[in-house]
């Protein structure tokens, strides 16, 4: 058969042993596993290589996990799962790294076999990738010669005859110890020089190199070199090409390879004579439908194995959980008990603090409420009472009822205060109590002009806003009238950019200093309370000026 055929079994069975046994035991079902590869009981080592493998990972060894999932990946190629054993050697390659001088030889075995396997597959050019990582990492001669001819092989595979004859030729430059590597690398230098160009005789190679494999009593060489005898001889001389057939059928049945014997009874179907043609193909016929069902039946065990190790994994894993968890409930029962005990001291602790936290917001509210009441006194009691002292002041003649209709108006405020009633009425229109109230001011010696003062100006505005807008425009009619001796007050609105202006101006004698006890320090910090300014100008003409800005 083929010299690739010819190297996987050599390889695995005599450089792998050699090369990957670890003397060193590392734990029994790794020792095991090296056991039944002895034996050649493929599918008893891969149960074991498994079973080592989770040991390795129990153990933390990345190493021990690396060399497993290698030697696994090379019974699944041998059997027939390429797939597999290509998913098997790229995870074993997590777990080498490629710096450590002692994981570097394995590296370059676990690359060969995906070289092998993406070969086998026709992905020749991942192999090619895969054969020259192999080479790389290796630095044992004989070992290069392999990955060399294999790499050699897989270009012949994909008829790139060129770069084979010139990998064949350097691989014999280095290797002439006419031993069984060179007449490996001899064999299939010929034979691709012979497929390259149909005229080109490799007979004397190939017999060179049997005559080495005979010396060497080399049973897989001998198979190769009657194989290509028998190709080279089919299309001349049918007799030498038949005497080769027959002669790889026997080597084949002695090495036990199955695919070796079937490639041979192909051969003799084409060559011999009817009668024994049909009697070879009805032996191939058998054997290639029992190499099939063993193949698929090795596949499916693969799988099996791997599910019944996952399984047992898991079954083990619940058992342990279990347990754990009987041992944890006990300790969970105390740590309920701990946290509603310290739920308990917690929520006793939180309900003290809530209740000392309302009883001082009690006490806040009530000076809070002392200080508005305060406010509302001066705002609108004092300024009510003012306004019937200038009224009385300035009359000649003093109208009883409309004094006592004053006086009774202040006292109903003064309740009202009592009562904490609001200084405005939200469910009315804003616009008509703001010009009621600054109205009230105008007399026949005031005249009173306001401007743009409408229900759309106050849209948007808060009503919080508008009671301090309301306070402080009482407090500068209330001031106009105590000081300014003014006869004409003109107050304009307006809306600008999501600011709404009002310009205060009057004919008085002005205010030449801002004094807190005039109650216009108290306007400015309503004015601030709502985040907006007022500017007070009193040397313009000699008229008050009063702006005032605030947000909507």
């Amino acid at each position: 058969m083929k010299s690739y055929i010819f190297f996987l079994f050599v390889f695995i069975y005599s450089c792998s042993e050699k090369t990957f046994s670890d003397t060193k035991p590392v734990n029994n079902f790794y020792e095991k596993a090296w056991e039944y590869l002895d034996k050649r009981e493929n599918i008893n080592a891969f149960i074991e290589f498994e079973k080592a493998k989770d040991y390795f990972l129990k153990e933390r060894d990345s190493f021990g996990i690396g060399k497993c999932l290698m030697n696994m990946a090379i019974i699944q190629e041998k059997m027939g799962d390429g797939f597999g054993s290509q998913e098997t050697a790229i995870n074993a390659l997590s777990y080498f790294n490629e710096k450590n001088i002692g994981h570097q030889d394995y590296l370059s075995t676990n690359y060969n076999t995906l070289g092998i396997t993406a070969s086998k597959l026709k992905n020749y050019n991942n192999a090619v990738k895969f054969y020259k990582k192999a080479l790389s990492f290796t630095t044992n001669l004989q070992d290069k010669i392999i990955y060399q001819n294999n790499l050699a092989n897989n270009y012949t595979k994909n008829k790139n005859y060129h770069q084979a004859i010139k990998i064949f030729s350097n691989t014999l430059k280095i290797d002439n110890h006419k031993d069984v590597n060179y007449a490996r690398t001899l064999t299939n230098l010929a034979k691709t020089k012979w497929l390259q160009n149909p005229s080109y005789n490799p007979v004397t190679d190939f017999q060179k190199a049997l005559k080495i494999r005979l010396k060497e009593k080399d049973l897989w060489g001998l198979n190769s070199s009657y194989a290509h005898l028998a190709d080279y001889y089919s299309n001349n001389k049918t007799d030498s090409a038949l005497f080769y057939a027959k002669k790889m059928y026997s080597v084949a049945k002695e090495l036990k390879s199955p695919d070796d014997q079937i490639e041979a009874l192909q051969k003799l179907i084409f060559l011999e004579n009817p009668q024994n043609s049909k009697r070879y193909f009805t032996v191939y016929q058998k054997l290639n439908d029992s190499l099939q069902t063993a193949r698929n039946k090795a596949k499916n065990q693969f799988a099996l194995i791997r599910y019944e190790t996952e399984k047992n994994k898991a079954d083990f894993l619940k058992a342990k959980a279990e347990s754990a968890e009987r041992q944890n409930h006990i300790i969970q029962q105390y740590i309920v008990i701990g946290i509603v005990i310290s739920l308990l001291i917690l929520s006793t602790y939180i309900f003290k603090r809530r209740q000392k936290r309302l009883q001082q917001e009690k006490l806040l509210e009530v000076k809070n409420t002392e200080l508005k009441i305060s406010k509302k006194v001066h705002d609108k009691v004092a300024n009510r009472i003012y306004q019937l002292m200038s009224q009385v002041e300035n009359t000649e003649i003093i109208d009883k009822d409309s004094l006592l209709f004053g006086l009774e108006n202040a006292y109903e405020t003064s309740r009202d205060i009592s009562y904490e009633n609001k200084d405005i009425n939200e469910n009315q229109s804003f616009s008509e109590q703001l010009y009621n109230m600054l109205n009230s001011y105008s007399s026949d010696a005031v005249k009173f002009i306001p401007i743009g003062n409408n229900e759309k100006l106050w849209e948007g505005v808060s009503f919080q806003n508008k009671t301090e807008i309301y306070l402080v425009l009482q407090e500068l009619m209330t001031n106009m009238k105590k000081h300014s001796q003014a006869n004409i007050v003109s107050i304009k609105f307006s809306k600008d950019n999501s600011r709404i202006n009002i310009s205060y101006t009057d004919n008085g004698i002005g205010i030449k200093k801002l004094s807190p006890k005039n109650g216009l320090q108290n306007m400015e910090n309503r004015i601030n309370a709502i985040k907006g300014t007022i500017i007070f100008d009193t040397e313009t003409n000699n008229l008050l000026k009063i702006n005032i800005s605030f947000p909507v």
